[in-house]
């Protein structure tokens, strides 16, 4: 207990020491709170010393100085984490522990996920998460090297890919029944973004509610076709084929001039208006098959390809989605057929764009998931005129990726105002 300071003018001569509120000092050495009155002091009830520089500070605890000799007990030592980078540095670790790499025999279906759980839900069911910041299912470097010099030879991250399965089965489940539906329609194009999109609906809602529609022009390959009737008999699930050249074609009779470019984005809208509708006869939602690739790149048409009511495959880059439809089975001659939106024939992804869907995904993994700086990418050996063309094509598709900018006038605006449930009635 600290010791009285004297006062004469209290009649027990004793003024109560002013005591700071620790967990460490007994409550008995506390003086009682009393109604502040200057004139009548009391050998019981004195009036709260003012705090000053003179206070005496021996009541109060001793300050330890944080340092890696010695922590406070209640905060371990943690690995500090390299600078500037995303919070989603931490790592999902499979019980029993695991590498995240060994995952399912390729081709083996994973038991559907329970629809009635949240995600957080099946996250447990599926893993024993070990976080440092925010649960990922990606590790690109081991636990712990996170301090380390940076790789010199930056490779892809490992994918737990039957996690991956269990969420985003529970995702379409989820995000379908609770608008009060039970369907879900998609374009099957033959292509391995569609076939995966098509295979985690079936899981998640069964093959009776998944309906693929096929949408084909007259210049499209017929391999198409047969792959994306391939898939969905590998799935179960029923297809309608809709060809699209004569609404196509009768448009641009008035157009005849139009370039290649113009002819395959009607071509992609005309294909999403043909599921909006056939999403209305059945009550059903539209599935998006864009992959995280495409979307960062604009690799896209807007309100075509682009457009749908929710997308399972949006965070998984094409690589991923190529791991990912191994991982559930989807024909090989599926996966390895080189990626075409099938605009015009011999039209090919890779041709189009110039490089590689692997090469550009190990950079923008990088530099969009690990925010790396330009300096950096340079030093782990990526070009500097692809570095900049990259960034340059996710600078200028960004319009791409939000809803229409609405110009804000009011105190409550649809958009930026309306972000949580509880703004739409929820």
């Amino acid at each position: 207990m600290p010791r009285a300071k004297k006062n004469p003018d209290s009649p027990s001569g004793i003024e109560p020491a002013s005591v700071e509120k620790s967990p460490d000092l007994p409550t008995a050495a506390k003086a009682p709170r009393v109604k502040k009155s200057p004139e009548s002091p009391t050998a019981t009830k004195a009036p709260r010393a003012k705090k000053t520089p003179d206070l005496s500070t021996a009541a109060k605890a001793p300050r330890v100085k944080k340092s890696p000799e010695s922590p406070p007990v209640s905060e371990p030592p943690v690995a500090k984490p390299r600078k500037s980078r995303s919070k989603a540095a931490a790592v999902i670790e499979v019980a029993p522990a695991e590498s995240v790499a060994a995952v399912e025999p390729v081709g083996a279906v994973v038991e559907t996920a329970d629809v009635e759980a949240s995600p957080a839900q099946v996250v447990a069911q599926v893993a024993t998460v070990a976080v440092t910041d925010t649960a990922r299912v990606v590790s690109a470097l081991p636990a712990g090297v996170r301090g380390a010099a940076f790789p010199p030879s930056p490779t892809f991250p490992a994918t737990n890919y039957a996690l991956v399965e269990r969420l985003l089965v529970n995702f379409v489940a989820c995000e379908v029944r609770k608008v009060g539906l039970s369907r879900a329609v998609l374009g099957l194009s033959g292509g391995v973004d569609s076939a995966v999109s098509a295979a985690i609906a079936t899981r998640a809602l069964g093959a009776a509610n998944v309906l693929g529609v096929v949408m084909p022009y007259k210049s499209s390959s017929p391999e198409s076709a047969d792959d994306a009737r391939a898939v969905a008999g590998a799935l179960g699930i029923e297809t309608l084929l809709v060809d699209i050249s004569a609404q196509v074609d009768s448009y641009f009779d008035r157009f005849p001039d139009a370039s290649r470019l113009r002819r395959g984005n009607k071509m992609a809208r005309e294909r999403m208006t043909v599921l909006y509708d056939q999403s209305a006869a059945l009550s059903a939602l539209v599935i998006g098959t864009s992959n995280k690739t495409e979307l960062l790149l604009g690799y896209g048409t807007l309100y075509g390809d682009m457009a749908s009511a929710l997308n399972p495959i949006g965070d998984l880059y094409k690589t991923q989605v190529w791991g990912l439809a191994n991982h559930l089975g989807i024909p090989s001659s599926v996966i390895e057929k080189a990626p075409t939106a099938d605009l015009w024939a011999g039209q090919t992804d890779e041709n189009e764009l110039g490089f590689s869907y692997r090469e550009v995904d190990r950079l923008l993994y990088w530099m969009i998931d690990e925010r790396c700086s330009q300096d950096e990418l340079l030093a782990m050996g990526f070009e500097r005129a692809f570095i900049e063309r990259i960034a340059g094509m996710v600078r200028s598709s960004q319009f791409k990726r939000r809803l229409p900018v609405i110009a804000k006038i009011s105190a409550r605006t649809v958009d930026p105002d309306f972000r949580y449930a509880r703004d739409w009635g929820l």
